[in-house]
């Protein structure tokens, strides 16, 4: 079973549209991947709550029904479990491209995992820097597939 970490932006996207590609690859790939994230997510996710309703256009009773099915599918880690050594390590990853990404950097080494994030400069930044555990939903899809074919 592969880990993957999976940022905000991945969940805001699969809580706008289940049915998208990423909507579909967190909710049907339990045989292949186990998914992720920080509990700082759902203060992210609850905070933007009032933007998820205005973008889709749904309820809010919706909006949270969406949101605990999506959450159903990623296993929550509490921060204060990752050690110092690997916040400062992931504070050097993320210190020049974004900081708010800290914390899945930081549980993405933590549990030596990849990271699936949809925020195409913070792709590009920690790769720049030598952080290739950095993935586009393309590339999880394909990494899905190539289970699948096996």
């Amino acid at each position: 079973m592969i880990k993957i970490v999976v940022d905000t932006n991945i969940v805001f996207s699969a809580i706008l549209n289940t049915n998208s590609k990423i909507g579909d690859l967190l909710l049907n790939s339990a045989n292949e991947f186990e998914f992720y994230s920080v509990n700082y997510l759902r203060t992210e996710i609850e905070r933007h709550k009032s933007k998820l309703v205005e973008i889709s256009g749904l309820p809010k009773s919706t909006i949270t029904e969406i949101q605990h099915q999506v959450f159903h599918s990623i296993n929550f880690i509490s921060e204060e479990l990752i050690p110092f050594e690997i916040w400062h390590k992931a504070a050097h990853i993320v210190r020049d491209v974004d900081m708010d990404d800290i914390a899945f950097i930081a549980l993405s080494e933590y549990l030596n995992a990849i990271l699936w994030t949809g925020d195409k400069a913070l792709l590009k930044g920690i790769t720049a820097k030598g952080y290739n555990k950095g993935n586009s939903t393309k590339q999880i899809l394909a990494l899905r597939s190539s289970i699948d074919t096996q």
